[in-house]
């Protein structure tokens, strides 16, 4: 036997160091060949490590949330042969590992028989807020939907307290004698719980505090009358939908911002605070930020200007199942020129986004509510919309903005003007 170290390999674009985010085995497990061991965060995308050999982990080379060099040891497998290296013990200490998620591929290769499962004591049911979105794969969340299982009463034992399959069999087991519907709703409460910020988390941290940092923010907020806007998707999804697929507003608004920048240029830009230069780019890039499992990303939809409505709405759906997925590689999340937010109906009615920098503005999208508006003398009830955008101001004059706004505004509120040329 013989053991074969895989060291963290170069990811590229001169990253020298990337972040180990989870482990997906254990010290002990069998592995085989292209099997996903671990994931790591660089500075934009969340990379799968697969095992080259067939064989059995024998250690671990660092911790969640863990900074490794590029180079370093990731993790040494125990295979038959003489394996890759002669400087590292057959057996060596483990390290603290996280238990393996519930996804992870199931081993090919023949197993030892394992001990009987450790049931853990019963745990009292996690008080969550109902808007609060545990971490879990979709694979976790489709099992508490068909038990009937609130996922925001579970405890989750995973890496930064993800809920696992045998979470939900522990609740399972619990019963209803412990469920959060016979808890005193008076009961005084002391528990405490501990989440390390490490993965995208912690990438999601830095970013957001570097934009607030470093650019000059200031947001602008305008109403859209969508009720034109809303008619005209219906009816092409009615004519439509059947054979190119279903329209929602967002390709509608790509194009509005494509259409508006052209008069705009100023706004579909990059800053270099460092370098004191401002790049101009005739490519819109839109990034689309989309909430996953591990928070938010920002999948781009490159060569906008370039893309029919069912050409933007097809690649926003895919890169969004891309991102939920973890699977969007990192040139899907990198090279936006502008952001496009949205929380769909829970968009609110003013929100404030950050700038995903180096950009210089990024549009928000508020949830759109049927009001009573004044239209020539007469009130009637028009479907309304926000838009809440966030420029830089070092870049960007006031002016400016209030017109690109306003200019989006009045292509979407006379939606036929979108495709003339």
């Amino acid at each position: 036997m013989g053991t074969h170290v895989i060291k963290m390999p170069d990811i590229g674009e001169g990253i020298a160091e990337v972040e180990l985010s989870v482990w997906h085995v254990k010290v002990g497990d069998l592995v085989v060949e292209d099997q996903v061991l671990a994931d790591v965060m660089t500075d934009k995308a969340m990379v799968d490590i697969p095992s080259p050999v067939h064989g059995k982990v024998i250690s671990l080379g660092g911790e969640p949330g863990e900074v490794m060099a590029v180079g370093s040891i990731l993790i040494s497998i125990e295979v038959e042969g003489a394996g890759n290296t002669k400087d590292v013990p057959a057996v060596a200490e483990p390290a603290k590992a996280a238990p393996p998620v519930a996804e992870a591929k199931p081993v090919q290769a023949p197993v030892e028989s394992k001990p009987a499962a450790v049931v853990k004591a019963p745990q009292a049911p996690v008080a969550r807020e109902a808007s609060e979105r545990p971490l879990a794969s979709p694979a976790v969340r489709k099992h508490a939907l068909d038990a009937g299982i609130q996922l925001r009463l579970v405890q989750g034992t995973g890496p930064a307290g993800r809920i696992l399959h045998e979470d939900l069999e522990a609740y399972l087991r619990q019963g209803p004698a412990t469920g959060a519907s016979t808890a005193n709703p008076y009961a005084e409460r002391t528990d405490e719980h501990q989440i390390p910020v490490i993965g995208m988390r912690r990438k999601i941290a830095q970013r957001m505090q570097d934009a607030t940092r470093r650019a000059a923010h200031f947001s602008y907020v305008e109403e859209i009358d969508v009720t034109a806007l809303d008619e005209l998707r219906v009816h092409l999804n009615e004519k439509h939908g059947a054979t190119r697929g279903k329209l929602t507003l967002l390709p509608f608004i790509v194009r509005a911002m494509v259409v508006a920048l052209r008069d705009f240029p100023q706004i579909n830009a990059r800053y270099d605070d460092e370098a004191q230069v401002i790049t101009r780019l005739g490519a819109v890039h839109v990034g689309v930020a989309t909430q996953s499992d591990v928070g938010l990303m920002v999948p781009v939809v490159r060569h906008a200007e370039a893309r029919s409505l069912w050409g933007t709405a097809e690649e926003i759906a895919r890169l969004a199942n891309a991102a939920r997925t973890g699977k969007a590689s990192r040139e899907e999340l990198s090279g936006s020129t502008i952001t496009l937010t949205s929380l769909g109906a829970l968009g609110g009615i003013v929100s404030t986004p950050v700038l995903n920098l180096p950009e210089v503005a990024i549009v928000g999208v508020n949830r759109i509510v049927e009001r009573p508006m004044v239209i020539k003398g007469q009130i009637v009830v028009r479907k309304m919309m926000n838009l809440s955008s966030s420029f830089d101001h070092r870049v960007v004059d006031g002016m400016d903005a209030a017109q690109f706004i306003q200019a989006i505004r009045g292509l979407l509120e006379q939606p036929a003007s979108l495709f003339l040329e």
